[in-house]
């Protein structure tokens, strides 16, 4: 004879199993939804990349000549973006130095520096940095 709480247990499992099934069918279809919706943004991404890329390489200035050399005839003007972020980034006050380090700049040759603590003094005159009296640049807040 058959124990009666094993043949429960017999008879009860298949609709635990249908009913686990199901929840994994449902699962299973909302893991397909999501690689689908991951495809078409992957899509779409790269199909803006490609844009703005296009879009960049288009507004650089093309050198012309002037006097048989290659010249600038409109200078490229880029945003201080980066340099503003790095400060922005930093827990307190930063010098030139150490901004030029967080954005990978050579500190020990002055020629590379210069032109960063420039284009910082040029943000500060813009009012989207402040330079303290003691040479160091914070945000402006």
């Amino acid at each position: 004879m058959m124990d009666p709480e094993l043949l429960e247990w017999i008879t009860a499992r298949p609709a635990e199993l249908d009913e686990l099934e199901e929840h994994l069918a449902q699962q299973l279809a909302e893991v397909r939804a999501d690689r689908d919706e991951l495809a078409v943004a992957e899509r779409v991404l790269e199909h803006v990349s490609g844009q703005l890329a296009e879009q960049r390489a288009s507004a650089a200035p093309v050198p012309g000549q002037v006097g048989g050399r290659a010249v600038m005839l409109i200078p490229h003007r880029t945003t201080d973006v980066e340099e503003f972020a790095a400060v922005r980034q930093a827990a307190g006050p930063v010098m030139a130095r150490q901004v030029g380090e967080m954005l990978g700049v050579d500190v020990s040759v002055r020629a590379k520096l210069e032109p960063l603590r420039g284009r910082l003094v040029r943000l500060v005159a813009r009012g989207r940095l402040r330079k303290l009296p003691d040479g160091r640049f914070t945000t402006r807040l």
